[in-house]
């Protein structure tokens, strides 16, 4: 039997994994989820607890791409997870691990995930996606336009990994001037002609509503064949599960001993991936939410209350790429809170969309958060700061300030007895000004990166205007 999607909001058409492949939001405005999730049992542990990165990555995901022969599937993944991808610029690490277990003391570790081409933790999903596109759109000789939101990370991910592939162009909007140095050139200093980059005068949830926006208008979404790379789509959770179970086992020694993940949190992919991986039946006794200074998700699991907030009431921070306030995945979540009730989500969100909030304790659905193991906490600049500082101190360990965030969080729920793994971020050359600040010196960087704020730069600037955004992607898109 076929893995079969179907909407959160319940109005779509149930459809295959390379069906939804290429595309964003499903044609009711919702996400797509598995009409199931595929269950692991403690004998499945057992026989993955041995495996590499690409084994457990066919293991895991050769259920939910099921329509792909599983020699093609293997050989996607094969191609994409290999030390030459990410070549790890830690030299006391194992890079043919290709997601590192770096322990800080018994019980705390880091999961290393930011060895990949743009040295950030979305590498992960995005190399084995570029993949995944070129062989759908090979196959089906098409080709698409991908219409993309970053605050940071995901823009150079997705570039990097689709620059130069036939058939794609990138179009890549991120909130101008609200990056760091070394992000904004990382993408802007392409010079690929299939990338375009455009610098949105607002935040990135201005960014996120114009992709959103682009995507429900459906005449214009087949007419230039828009897809999407954020996490709205479903390829990019699904390949963020294999490093749940890839730490899970690197951090314990049988199978059902339970672990903690602490994950820095800004749109609630990340932290989805590992909620779907405790549905399939890892040992996760607790996802930790960590958020900035923008507390929307910490605030909804300490209240039950979701309250997406505006442009002027998102705060520009030292950790940006979490400098978020609608946070898209969080429908996913909320679906299976819900039981997959797609009238409520409906309902739901259609009062978030026009600038509302959700409150679930009016349905009785607060009390079953908790079934969920989701925990949640907060941070902000000095937090970091003290959190980075410390940790170069005790460890000789310096982590970016979005691990920092992650990593205070952590320490707060810390729990003799359960291995605690922290989700690493990006490497703090992305991030060099915050690091001077905490510790007075400049991060390393790979010697392929020296100078990277020098290079020319390619960019387009305009208003968060959906139709202007819609012209210059009509002007310029592959027909």
């Amino acid at each position: 039997m076929v893995m079969r999607y179907i909407s959160t909001r319940g109005n779509a058409p149930a459809q295959t994994f390379t069906e939804i492949l290429l595309g964003g939001l499903a044609p009711d405005g919702g996400l797509y989820l598995p009409e199931t999730y595929p269950q692991f049992s403690a004998n499945d542990l057992a026989r993955m607890r041995g495996m590499n990165y690409r084994e457990l990555a066919f293991e895991i995901l050769s259920r939910y791409a099921d329509d792909i022969p599983a020699g093609d599937l293997r050989a996607i993944i094969d191609k994409t997870y290999t030390p030459g991808v990410y070549c790890n610029t830690r030299p006391d690490e194992n890079a043919a691990d290709i997601t590192p277990l770096h322990t800080l003391e018994p019980g705390l570790h880091l999961l290393c995930l930011s060895n990949g081409p743009t040295l950030a933790f979305k590498d992960m999903a995005m190399q084995l996606l570029g993949n995944l596109f070129e062989y759908a759109l090979n196959r089906a000789g098409q080709d698409i336009n991908i219409l993309g939101a970053t605050s940071g990370d995901t823009g150079s991910s997705a570039e990097y990994a689709m620059r130069g592939k036939r058939g794609i162009r990138v179009f890549m909007l991120s909130p101008h001037g609200k990056m760091s140095r070394f992000q904004t050139a990382q993408m802007f200093s392409l010079q690929d002609p299939n990338i375009f980059n455009i610098a949105i005068d607002g935040v990135f949830d201005d960014c996120q509503d114009i992709v959103k926006a682009v995507s429900n208008d459906h005449a214009y979404k087949a007419q230039y064949k828009i897809g999407a790379v954020n996490s709205i789509n479903w390829g990019r959770v699904a390949a963020q599960i294999v490093y749940y179970f890839k730490g899970y086992f690197a951090a314990t020694h049988s199978n059902d001993q339970q672990v903690n993940f602490s994950v820095p949190s800004g749109n609630f992919g990340n932290v989805c991936a590992g909620h779907i991986a405790r549905m399939m039946g890892l040992p996760i006794k607790h996802l930790i939410v960590a958020t900035n200074e923008n507390d929307v998700l910490d605030e909804f699991f300490k209240t039950g209350v979701y309250r997406p907030r505006g442009a002027a009431d998102t705060y520009h921070t030292s950790s940006p790429s979490m400098d978020i306030s609608k946070a898209s995945n969080f429908e996913r979540f909320v679906a299976d809170l819900s039981g997959r009730d797609g009238k409520k989500l409906r309902n739901w969100w259609s009062a978030v969309d026009q600038g509302g909030g959700l409150d679930v304790n009016q349905e009785g659905l607060f009390e079953k958060v908790a079934d969920f193991g989701l925990l949640s906490g907060a941070s902000n600049h000095a937090h970091r700061m003290e959190t980075i500082r410390d940790t170069w101190e005790k460890y000789g360990v310096m982590i970016d300030t979005h691990t920092a965030d992650g990593l205070k969080v952590a320490l707060e729920y810390h729990e003799p007895g359960t291995p605690m793994l922290c989700l690493e971020t990006a490497l703090p050359a992305k991030f060099e000004d915050a690091i001077h600040e905490a510790l007075g010196r400049a991060p390393l960087r790979p010697a392929s990166m020296e100078g990277l704020e020098r290079l020319p730069q390619r960019f387009d600037v305009m208003a968060a205007d959906v139709e202007m955004v819609k012209r210059f992607v009509a002007l310029h898109a592959t027909s």
